[in-house]
């Protein structure tokens, strides 16, 4: 059952059309990653359907089920109150505040008190008890009162993902989880997107073909704005026009070959 759908999305600046005319849905608990070269139109497509970004044209709908939300123009904050939520490719945290507190405010913003964001936490203990179980989940509760300028990169990662996680999201958008994660630390993050998987629907946008290969259920490349390929992952590695625009040399008889395209 669809969750998302684009219809004719466009996102031009200027003389250049960033995305074109791209059509796209999401299943509700489907896993599906987005990769193609930078400058492929990845993150602009990932900021129309945020809200960040207003389209040119075209239609970005939420729901399914027969009945459809259009959220095209849509902010942010009306975005995510509607299920979409995101995590970004550049660390996005509140440095100063503790593990704990920046997922119990993200909390708070998606749900009741969300106007009083500083209050104590034993104002809202629903909120508390939603950031604590997130935190359980993405494996930092033994780090909850740690100040966030105190992680690693890896679990500044894993904090990204616990804030996108709060309020309980149909979809998440995933930018880059692996980015700057050292390679030993790759397969904590396969193992945590897939576990939220479990229960949510993943868009992905990441350049580690291995990570990509190894959770995808889908892929949907972009190139030049445009969508060229969208199938399952076995049938894009051995798809000609992906392999000529962005896989290169990383291929169905080569699968040690290109760890990192594109970055």
């Amino acid at each position: 059952m669809s969750l998302l759908r684009t219809r004719g999305l466009t996102k031009e600046f200027g003389g250049v059309t960033a995305v074109d005319e791209v059509d796209f849905e999401i299943d509700h608990g489907e896993l599906c990653a987005l990769i193609g070269p930078n400058g492929a139109g990845k993150t602009t497509f990932f900021n129309c359907l945020t809200g960040s970004l207003t389209p040119t044209r075209g239609t970005v709908e939420i729901g399914g089920s027969g009945s459809w939300r259009d959220i095209t123009d849509a902010g942010p904050d009306e975005t995510a109150r509607a299920g979409v939520h995101r995590s970004y490719q550049i660390t996005n945290i509140f440095s100063a505040s503790t593990v704990l507190e920046n997922v119990r405010i993200a909390a708070q913003a998606h749900g009741r008190g969300s106007l009083q964001p500083w209050r104590n936490v034993s104002a809202f203990p629903e909120h508390y008890e939603e950031a604590t179980e997130i935190l359980e989940r993405v494996g930092l509760a033994g780090s909850a009162e740690r100040v966030a300028s105190t992680l690693s990169h890896g679990e500044k990662r894993q904090l990204e993902m616990a804030i996108a996680l709060a309020g309980d999201p149909d979809l998440l958008l995933l930018d880059e989880p692996a980015a700057g994660v050292s390679s030993e630390s790759v397969d904590d993050v396969v193992d945590l997107i897939e576990e939220v998987s479990a229960d949510h629907a993943i868009l992905l946008v990441e350049h580690n073909m291995d990570l990509v290969m190894d959770v995808a259920e889908r892929i949907v490349v972009l190139h030049q704005g445009s969508v060229i390929a969208d199938d399952d992952p076995a049938a894009v590695r051995n798809d000609e026009r992906v392999r000529e625009a962005y896989l290169g040399g990383y291929g169905a008889d080569d699968p040690a070959g290109g760890e990192e395209v594109g970055a």
